[in-house]
């Protein structure tokens, strides 16, 4: 069935060339890279309130009491598979645009006149790009866990936009 549209398929992957491009770039390349990122995460968030039911930030986004309870059923291998992104699923995409848009507005703020070469935005800069980089460690681990837990290939699906139809204990959300 189909769950995701191409918007949200394209984008992620535009995301990861960006952010994949623009950590082994260096000067003018690396800002537009970071721009171009930072252009597709305000896009995407767009979509999580406007786009179809599965790019929805409303369909996925779960309180803090029921992604513990998941997680619990994670550790104990006892979760159930969402047909859409599971609630630890869910957070991560929220970490990451977050994290995403941080470290765009930081190396912003580093070539502005008033902040260029102060160190602090310098680290800032930095740091947050490598929170970012093992947020996205996390996020590819947790993909990886999820295709062989539930037996379906979510790289897959998130280049063709389908996965399999619920069975019984599917999520349907």
């Amino acid at each position: 069935m189909r769950v995701w549209d191409a918007f949200v398929r394209v984008a992620h992957w535009t995301l990861v060339a960006c952010v994949s491009a623009a950590w082994f770039a260096r000067g003018v390349p690396h800002e537009w890279l970071g721009y171009a990122a930072l252009a597709v995460v305000l896009l995407r968030v767009l979509w999580g309130f406007a786009g179809p039911a599965y790019a929805r930030f409303s369909r996925f986004v779960r309180g803090p009491s029921h992604t513990a309870a998941y997680a619990g059923r994670v550790f104990a291998r006892r979760e159930e598979r969402h047909v859409g992104h599971n609630p630890l699923g869910g957070w991560m995409i929220v970490a990451l645009l977050t994290t995403v848009m941080l470290v765009s507005a930081s190396g912003w703020l580093a070539i502005t006149d008033r902040y260029w070469g102060v160190e602090w935005v310098q680290d800032l800069h930095q740091w947050l790009a490598d929170l970012l980089l093992a947020l996205a460690a996390l996020h590819v681990a947790g993909v990886v866990y999820s295709s062989l837990r539930h037996g379906e290939n979510l790289v897959g699906a998130m280049i063709t936009g389908r996965k399999r139809p619920p069975a019984a204990g599917d999520v349907f959300e």
